[in-house]
């Protein structure tokens, strides 16, 4: 789920300690002194047969990624999936790490009465995401209903997307980081390290801007039409620094939901009260070859973590790592090819 990479600047994939904006990761990392705010999350596949744009012009200024379907759900593919990342979870248990997966619902279940006149959710796509949490469960893979969070947000009445963005609010991804820290203490009792090692919260900050959908994929007469939004951004606290390698008993790998600028790793270090470190990347690259990336690294290979959790999003669970034309080539490989370079990186 990653915007074409030609579209943003790609920042330079490093290990970081949870906390530190973005804007300022590119700065210290491409020497820019200034940088987008935040990369796109996810890569447009071919257009579905209800969705014809890359991006849905909803009521009231709302926008949609037009790249997952709004009306059918490929059950052969989320099994697919499925079958490769509990093959993932039994390998790296072998090796002593925990696979905690974080499946991050679709924008359109929350925001269903902004989309476009004529635009609607089909029945099987709004039973998706539990039809893939029911489809993990049966493989032996728990994971957290960040879909339940995230409802919870919203029912409280504090938006948990942006706009004009195809990314998380803060609330949200707060309130996901405090639930999977409750889920990794209990089923992770003793983390490594020492207590009061988390990563301190700094202040919020606001800042007022175009939504990444309405700056890269609608001409400028649009865009203003959508106008711009506010963003709330979580500073780094002074102590807080960027982290090319070193112990953290949580890691977290996915796409750019997860990076410091949207405050999730931060608030999972702060909750769990240990270092957490990060690997992400913008990009049509997938969650496929990011944990690769991880797995493959010098960084896991001198400080594994005790627990890894695995980023994916809904609408392209089902993209698995041979999705031609969803994926950047160098990303593309068979399911045989992924578990064996696993295998390969676990030991195995």
């Amino acid at each position: 789920m990653d915007t074409h990479s030609l579209l943003t600047p790609t920042a330079p994939r490093r290990r970081l300690r949870a906390g530190l904006p973005l804007l300022a990761v590119l700065c210290a990392l491409a020497g820019t002194g200034a940088a987008q705010a935040q990369a796109p999350a996810a890569a447009p596949p071919a257009a579905s047969k209800d969705d014809s744009a890359i991006v849905l012009v909803g009521k009231d200024g709302w926008l949609f990624p037009a790249w997952g379907s709004l009306s059918e759900v490929d059950m052969q593919a989320v099994d697919a999936s499925t079958r490769l990342i509990a093959e993932t979870k039994a390998r790296l248990a072998a090796r002593g790490v925990r696979l905690e997966l974080l499946l991050l619902p679709d924008k359109v279940l929350f925001y269903e009465d902004r989309l476009p006149a004529g635009k609607v959710v089909s029945a099987s796509v709004e039973k998706r995401y539990d039809t893939i949490l029911g489809s993990l469960q049966k493989a032996g893979v728990d994971a957290l209903d960040a879909r339940k969070v995230l409802a919870g947000v919203r029912a409280g009445g504090t938006d948990v997307f942006y706009r004009s963005d195809q990314h998380w609010t803060q609330a949200a991804a707060d309130a996901t980081a405090d639930a999977l820290a409750a889920r990794i203490k209990q089923t992770v009792p003793n983390l490594a390290g020492e207590p009061g090692t988390g990563t301190p919260l700094g202040k919020e900050t606001r800042e007022r801007r175009y939504g990444d959908l309405a700056e890269l994929f609608l001409p400028p007469e649009q865009r203003a039409a959508v106008g711009r939004e506010t963003f709330t951004v979580r500073r780094a606290a002074e102590s807080q620094g960027l982290l090319d390698s070193g112990k953290a008993p949580v890691h977290v790998t996915g796409h750019s939901m997860v990076q410091a600028y949207f405050g999730f790793p931060q608030k999972l270090s702060n909750a769990l009260d240990r270092p957490v470190t990060v690997n992400w990347k913008a990009g049509n690259v997938g969650p496929w070859i990011m944990l690769l990336e991880y797995l493959e690294s010098d960084d896991f290979r001198a400080n594994p973590p005790q627990v890894l959790v695995w980023q994916m999003f809904e609408p392209v669970y089902g993209f698995g790592p041979q999705a031609q034309g969803q994926w950047d080539n160098a990303s593309i490989m068979t399911p045989a090819q992924f578990t064996a370079r696993v295998n390969k990186a676990l030991g195995q």
